[in-house]
C-alpha cells in the first residue's frame, strides 16, 4: 500500500473490478507487453507484427509498411497497436492478452500479477482468462488440472468446462456444469474400475474403497442431482427454459474441481 493510501489522500481498492479496467492495469499491460514482447518486436519484427495482423486484428497485411529497404517500419506498426490498445473496450484488451500469453509462460505470470495488484476480477487459469472471487478459486481449479495430469478423460472435462464459463463472446454456463459434473463422473469410474457405472454406483464403489464419508458423498449426490432418471441435473439442464447463470457455473467448477482434488488425495493416500 502506498504512502498516500495509508493517510487516507487516495482511496484504497477493496473491490475486485469487473467488466473493466484501470487506466494503471492498462499502461501496466502495455507496459508488460513492450517488455516481454521486446526480443519479438525488434528481432522478428515482421513474422511477429504479421501474425498479430492476420491472426489476432484481423487487419489487411498491406497495411503493415515498410520502408525502403523492405524492413518492417516499427514504431509505425507499434503506434497503431497502441492507439487501438487504449481506445477498445476491455475485453477487447484482455482477448489481446489472453492471444500474446498463449505459449509464454513468463508473459503470462506477470500478467497475472498485475491483474492481481491492481485488483481486476480476472486472472489467468492455464492459459485461459477468468473471472474470479478469491485467489483460492483460482487455486482450486489449477490444482485439479495439475493433479488430473494422469487422468486425461478428467483434465479434458474441467479444461472445457472452464473455457465454457470463460468465453467472452459466447459463454456457454449450462454445457459449462455438464462438463464440471463429467470430470467427478469420470474419476469416480476410474477409481471404481467401472467406465460404465452412473455416477452414483461409482461413488458407492468409492466410498466403499477410499472410506469416503457417507456424508460427504451424500452431500455431493444431493448438489449435483447425481441420478440416472430423468430428474437428473444432465436431463433438467437438456431443458432451455431453465436458466444457469455464471454464478451457478463458477460454482459448479469449483466445487467439481475441490471433489476431483479430495478423489485424487483419497488414491494416493
Amino acid at each position: 500500500m502506498r504512502f498516500s493510501q495509508r493517510v487516507g489522500e487516495r482511496p484504497i481498492k477493496i473491490e475486485l473490478e469487473k467488466k473493466g479496467i484501470s487506466a494503471d492495469l492498462k499502461n501496466t499491460l502495455w507496459n508488460n507487453f513492450l517488455l516481454l514482447k521486446d526480443n519479438e518486436i525488434y528481432t522478428n519484427s515482421y513474422d511477429f507484427f504479421s501474425k498479430l495482423w492476420t491472426e489476432f486484428f484481423k487487419w489487411r497485411i498491406d497495411t503493415l509498411r515498410t520502408n525502403a529497404f523492405g524492413e518492417l517500419r516499427i514504431d509505425e506498426a507499434l503506434e497503431k497497436v497502441s492507439n487501438w490498445f487504449f481506445k477498445t473496450e476491455w475485453y477487447n484488451l484482455l482477448d489481446f492478452i489472453e492471444y500474446l500469453a498463449t505459449g509464454d509462460e513468463v508473459f503470462l505470470v506477470l500478467c497475472n500479477n498485475s491483474l492481481k495488484d491492481e485488483m481486476s476480477a480476472y486472472r489467468f487459469v492455464d492459459a485461459v482468462l477468468v473471472e474470479i472471487n478469491s485467489s483460492e478459486e483460482i487455486e482450486e481449479i489449477e490444482t485439479a488440472m495439475n493433479n488430473s495430469v494422469g487422468y486425461s478423460s478428467v483434465k479434458k472435462h474441467i479444461e472445457r468446462a472452464l473455457e465454457l464459463l470463460a468465453d467472452k463472446r459466447k459463454p456457454d454456463y449450462r454445457n459449462s456444469i455438464k462438463e464440471s459434473i463429467s470430470a467427478v463422473e469420470s474419476l469416480a469410474r476410474i477409481i471404481s474400475d467401472d467406465e460404465k457405472a452412473t455416477l452414483g454406483t461409482a461413488l458407492k464403489k468409492v466410498e466403499e474403497k477410499h472410506k469416503i464419508p457417507k456424508s460427504l458423498k451424500s452431500a455431493i449426490s444431493s448438489l449435483y442431482g447425481y441420478t440416472s432418471d430423468e430428474s437428473g441435473i444432465r436431463h433438467s439442464l437438456l431443458e432451455k427454459s431453465i436458466n444457469v447463470n455464471q454464478e451457478e457455473a463458477r460454482f459448479m467448477l469449483i466445487t467439481c474441481s475441490a471433489f476431483v482434488n479430495y478423489l485424487i488425495c483419497k488414491i494416493d493416500e
